[in-house]
């Protein structure tokens, strides 16, 4: 069977086609399902939240702060720059006695098409707290206070923050420090390039760690999905759906990983010419055609309809009358699965 793709047609006929790799793998790093090349080096962007946001609450700086589990997910997120976003980025910066001027990142086009519609017609402020990056950059800054770190430069790759943060993507997914590629994020941040396989890895870890830091992480994403994404945005709707059974962040050029704690599992993937349209669902169809799907929580998430409408982009003229979809097609190859070399997906419909 062909390998996993997401295909755009139109009046029958695909007219392009997004590529994806995909690794599926365990905590020992063992690769269970895989499609394109799950070797494949790309950068974590902002599925790394998660693992940037441990320190601050391993290292104690959530507990001296009085940061609430709210405060963390939005450490995580990629938020929509909703008010209840922004809101909460500005009071996690008066705990700390800062304003906006110590966050690093900059303003950008909201996710969401309705905050997007406002700041065009001028009516909001956009302002660096609302960046979908602001709660983890008050995070940092968190961190920076309660060690006694400088605050200028903290997002640079030299700057101790950042290398405390290297530290555990080290641990967590098991790659040398001194063989993870640095980068820069567009939130100024330094970022991460990885193997797909050892970004899933590091989901399967998390999503089994009994460590406290790492279960305070996981469960402030899955019980406050809301402020990781926003409005009907699909990390949002899975973890709300899934209630504890997946937690799952997107990175930008087409990234998305996710973290299965009844099963074991963690997935990571990467569109391959960065389609953001298509990683959505492109990670719904690696979820449909898991052997995890048996697991009746999450098979019940994937099935609310509220998850559902995400695994396909219905394509309209100009006048709004449908011609087309954007989905995922083609299959998963198993590496552990007796008696199957591959899976297909599961197309939306």
């Amino acid at each position: 069977m062909p390998e996993l793709r997401v295909e755009a047609t139109r009046s029958g006929v695909v007219e392009s086609v997004h590529r994806v790799s995909v690794a599926v793998a365990d905590a020992t790093g063992r690769v269970v399902a895989a499609s394109g090349d799950p070797a494949l080096v790309t950068w974590w962007r902002s599925a790394a939240k998660p693992f940037q946001a441990l320190p601050m609450v391993a290292d104690g700086a959530w507990d001296r702060f009085g940061f609430d589990e709210e405060a963390l997910a939005l450490a995580c997120a990629s938020h929509s720059s909703e008010p209840v976003h922004v809101a909460l980025a500005r009071r996690m910066l008066g705990r700390l006695g800062l304003g906006e001027e110590a966050l690093a990142c900059g303003p950008h086009v909201p996710l969401s098409p309705r905050i997007a519609e406002q700041v065009v017609r001028g009516e909001l402020d956009f302002t660096s707290a609302c960046s979908n990056c602001s709660g983890k950059h008050a995070g940092m800054l968190a961190l920076c206070l309660h060690l006694g770190w400088a605050l200028a430069g903290y997002e640079r790759a030299e700057h101790p923050l950042q290398q405390r943060v290297l530290d555990e993507v080290a641990r967590w997914t098991g790659v040398p420090r001194d063989a993870v590629r640095l980068g820069t994020d567009g939130c100024t941040a330094t970022c991460f390039g990885l193997p797909l396989a050892a970004m899933a890895t590091a989901y399967a870890r998390f999503a089994a760690a009994s460590e406290p830091s790492a279960v305070r992480v996981r469960e402030a994403m899955m019980r406050h999905p809301y402020l990781v994404a926003g409005e009907g945005r699909p990390c949002t709707d899975l973890m709300a759906a899934g209630r504890g059974a997946v937690f799952a962040k997107v990175g930008a050029d087409g990234v998305y990983c996710a973290g299965l704690p009844g099963a074991g599992l963690g997935v990571a993937l990467k569109v391959e010419d960065g389609d953001m349209r298509a990683s959505p669902m492109a990670l719904l169809a690696v979820l449909e055609a898991l052997p995890a799907r048996d697991l009746p929580a999450l098979a019940a998430a994937l099935a609310d309809p509220g998850v559902r409408r995400h695994r396909e982009l219905v394509i309209r003229t100009t006048r709004g009358v449908p011609i087309g979809a954007l989905r995922a097609a083609g299959s998963l190859r198993f590496s552990a699965a007796p008696g199957a070399a591959a899976v297909p997906v599961t197309t939306g419909g």
